[in-house]
């Protein structure tokens, strides 16, 4: 009987600890998501003090960039066929054109004016983007099969854990990591620091400005593109205003994280994944509908506590 009762024991705690890892992977997976897309908002504002609502927009590019449209209404061209080392850039480089184009067509020339001009700015470039959306591929929701194979689940000491979130986590790490030694050894990123420090004194002592916003912009596309991609395949599913909540959250990630650090971006990030994760675990199954209200919560005391986020970054100096 007793060794009945152990047995029971050691199967609850394995299921238990088979949920906590679970709990665990779906956090940090959820958290890598908003990091990436919190680092491509926090690298325009660190430079530009532009909190560029657009994001969201050039992550809905990046997903409809699978999709090429033909002369036929009913029908259209999907690269998801080709290999993923042939979609991978070709979407980072469609994304970051398109965010260049949207730096040299409006952002250039607010650049010296206030934020709220740059902020509607930043309205209006998504709007457009979203209309034209609209008008080349239809307001209907529409399915996509991306690397299906990323959707099957690997089997680890007795718990099965989804291949996608895995591939996101570590797509996340490798990217924060890689743009960090960009950012501590070359020249540019060097720049680019030097200009997210004091974009002002930067400018005095010859760093290149539009070269600089330039390549914030592309970085920008291209965290977006790789955000555009896991999440298509995540969701199977694309509509004309999907990358609109994930900037959402990615803006909260970031006051979260500290406005102006890239650091905190990203701490940001996982800490709100993590915290959103956590309680659709937590809560009674009756509250779980009301899971954002709970942590928009959970962050404005964060907020009344803690203003500049969880890590304060450098004074933001006023542009000249």
């Amino acid at each position: 009987m007793g060794l009945g009762k152990v047995g029971l024991y050691e199967r609850r705690w394995a299921g238990g600890m088979s949920y906590f890892l679970q709990v665990a992977i779906d956090a940090l997976s959820l958290g890598s998501l908003y990091a990436l897309a919190a680092l491509g908002l926090g690298l325009i504002f660190s430079i530009l003090r532009l909190i560029n609502f657009a994001h969201g927009d050039f992550i809905t590019i990046g997903a409809y960039s699978l999709i090429v449209p033909s002369a036929s209404a009913t029908a259209a061209f999907f690269i998801g066929a080709w290999h993923w080392y042939a979609i991978v850039p070709a979407v980072c480089i469609v994304v970051a054109m398109f965010a260049l184009l949207a730096d040299n067509l409006v952002f250039r020339w607010v650049r010296e004016a206030t934020p709220t001009t740059l902020l509607t700015a930043s309205f209006g470039v998504s709007y457009l983007i979203q209309n034209s959306v609209l008008l080349i591929y239809g307001a209907r929701p529409k399915a996509i099969d991306l690397w299906p194979v990323l959707n099957s689940q690997l089997s680890v000491t007795g718990f099965r854990i989804p291949l996608l979130q895995i591939v996101t986590i570590l797509t996340t790490l490798a990217l924060v990591t890689v743009l960090t030694l960009f950012l501590k050894f070359t020249s540019l990123g060097v720049q680019m620091r030097a200009a997210a420090s004091d974009f002002a004194m930067a400018r005095y002592l010859g760093v290149r400005a539009d070269r600089v916003i330039a390549l914030a912009f592309g970085l920008s596309g291209v965290l977006a593109a790789v955000v555009s991609l896991l999440f298509a395949t995540q969701t199977g599913s694309l509509s004309f205003n999907m990358g609109v909540p994930i900037a959402l959250f990615a803006f909260v990630a970031t006051v979260v994280g500290g406005l102006g650090s890239l650091e905190g971006s990203v701490l940001g990030g996982f800490a709100v994944g993590i915290t959103m994760t956590l309680l659709q675990a937590l809560l009674p199954v009756s509250l779980r509908p009301f899971r954002d209200a709970f942590a928009f919560g959970l962050i404005l005391l964060l907020l009344i506590f803690r203003p500049s986020g969880l890590i304060r970054a450098s004074a933001l100096v006023d542009r000249v």
